[in-house]
This record gives C-alpha cells, sequence and structure tokens, in this order.
C-alpha cells in the first residue's frame, strides 16, 4: 500500500471516504430485488376498468347479426381460467384455445326470442391484437324484433365492475345498451 494511503484509513482501520459495506448488496441479492420488482410491477393491473365493446349489425344480404366483442386480453384469460377449474390461458392468434372461448362465449351472450328460446349463434373465430381479443359470431335472424331479449354477462362473475357495452343496429334502429351486475338484460 501506498504511503499516502496510509493516513486515509480511521481508528478501526476502515479506509475513510470509502462506503460502509453494510449498505452494499452482493451482486446475486441484487439481482434478486431486481427481478422481484419487476415481476412485482408486471403482473399488477394494465387497466382500472373491465370493460367490453360489442358491436352487432344485422346484414340483409346473410340474414344474420354480425356480432364482434372486444375484450381486454388479460381480463379474457383471467374469465377463462375461472370458468375451467384455473387451468392456465394464453390468447394468441392461432392457438388451441376456441373450444373454451366458443364455449364461454355461448354461455355469457345470448339473443331469446319472446318465448326464451335462444337463438342459434355460430361462433365464426377469434383475433388478438396488442392487449385487447376480437370475438366474431354470427347469429342468423329473420322477421321482427319484438320480443327479442340481449343477454350480455361476459366476465360478470370474475370482475364486480364490468361493463359490457353493445353497440345495436338493426335496419335504421341504432341503440347502445349497456350491461352491467344487476342489468344483465336488455329488450331490442
Amino acid at each position: 500500500m501506498k504511503e499516502s494511503e496510509k493516513g486515509r484509513k480511521d481508528e478501526a482501520g476502515k479506509y475513510k471516504g470509502l462506503p460502509d459495506n453494510r449498505f452494499l448488496l452482493s451482486r446475486p441479492a441484487a439481482r434478486l430485488i431486481l427481478l422481484s420488482s419487476f415481476l412485482l410491477f408486471s403482473l399488477s393491473p394494465k387497466h382500472d376498468y373491465h370493460v367490453s365493446v360489442t358491436q352487432m349489425q344485422y346484414n340483409p344480404a346473410l340474414k344474420a347479426f354480425e356480432v364482434s366483442i372486444r375484450i381486454f386480453t388479460d381480463d379474457f384469460e383471467k374469465g377463462l381460467s375461472e370458468e375451467n377449474s384455473n387451468r392456465r390461458f394464453s390468447i394468441k392468434n392461432n392457438d388451441q384455445n376456441d373450444p373454451f372461448v366458443e364455449r364461454y362465449i355461448r354461455k355469457n351472450f345470448l339473443l331469446a326470442d319472446n318465448q326464451k328460446k335462444e337463438l342459434t349463434i355460430r361462433y365464426v373465430g377469434k383475433e388478438e391484437e396488442e392487449d385487447a381479443t376480437w370475438i366474431y359470431l354470427e347469429i342468423p335472424f329473420q322477421g321482427k324484433l319484438e320480443g327479442y331479449k340481449l343477454h350480455n354477462s361476459i366476465l360478470m362473475e370474475t370482475f364486480e365492475d364490468q361493463v359490457n357495452m353493445t353497440n345495436f343496429k338493426f335496419t335504421s334502429d341504432k341503440k347502445t345498451f349497456l350491461f352491467k351486475k344487476g342489468q344483465l338484460v336488455h329488450s331490442l
């Protein structure tokens, strides 16, 4: 050790001006804290609200309603998981989850006539984009809407504050319906 460095020691034999090692973390400990922080923040909710938006429009050429439902992907994955004994789901394009998605949607999105007979829903498919999943359906329909009711309870069992907005268009008639806890059905 150089002569000039000797003078920097204090009475306890530590060098002055150097950090106290009691507050320094080892590299593995620092990495563990950094990783834990990253996981904690990445697992936190990505949004503070729970909403789906549905577009439901009648196509006279097909004699069917064309339906597109937009749902936050992370919310939908959680709902599917709860519906399927906490099985983990990761929604992606070309995954193997279509049977689960179709079953879930058929259970929670219904159109029924005045006799409470549910109309057939044809599942067309799904498409994942950034933070949302689009689900596409067709519902064959002919006649008048008198007495028909629409039920939309998507993710209501998963999130207390879930709101499902449905924009509905039949010929020149346009309406918007809000579905939430206590209001799962609307007359068309």
